[in-house]
C-alpha cells in the first residue's frame, strides 16, 4: 500500500505489514520517507493506546498540519489488545493525504 502526499508518494509497504487499528492502517516506521514529516506539537492522549505524536507532512515550507500520527510507547494492554507492537507505525488523513491499495 501507498501514501501520497499531494501526489508524492511518502509511505509504501506491503499491506501484510500493516496494522489495521479502528478503522486507521498504521504504516511501519520504515516505510516511510522521513523527509516528509515534521512533528507537531498538537497534544492528545488516547484512553486505551497512550500519548499520540502528531506530525505535519510535507517540504520545503509547504505543511499539512497533524495529517499523521502515532503512538512511540503504547500502553503495553493496548499492545495486549492489538495482539501487535504498534509503536512508532503511523497513521495519514486529511485531505492531502491518498492511501492506495
Amino acid at each position: 500500500m501507498k501514501v501520497l502526499w499531494k501526489g508524492k508518494q511518502i509511505a509504501e509497504a506491503k499491506k501484510e505489514d500493516l496494522i489495521y487499528i479502528e478503522g486507521n492502517w498504521y504504516f511501519p516506521p520504515e516505510s516511510l520517507d522521513g523527509d516528509y514529516l515534521k512533528k507537531s506539537d498538537t497534544p492528545y492522549v488516547c484512553p486505551w493506546k497512550g500519548k499520540c505524536q502528531y506530525f505535519d507532512v510535507g517540504q520545503d515550507g509547504d505543511y499539512s498540519a497533524d495529517h499523521a500520527f502515532s503512538y512511540p510507547k503504547p500502553i503495553p494492554t493496548a499492545l495486549d489488545r492489538v495482539k501487535k507492537d504498534f509503536s512508532n507505525y503511523l497513521v495519514f488523513s486529511g485531505q492531502d493525504i491518498e492511501i492506495q491499495e
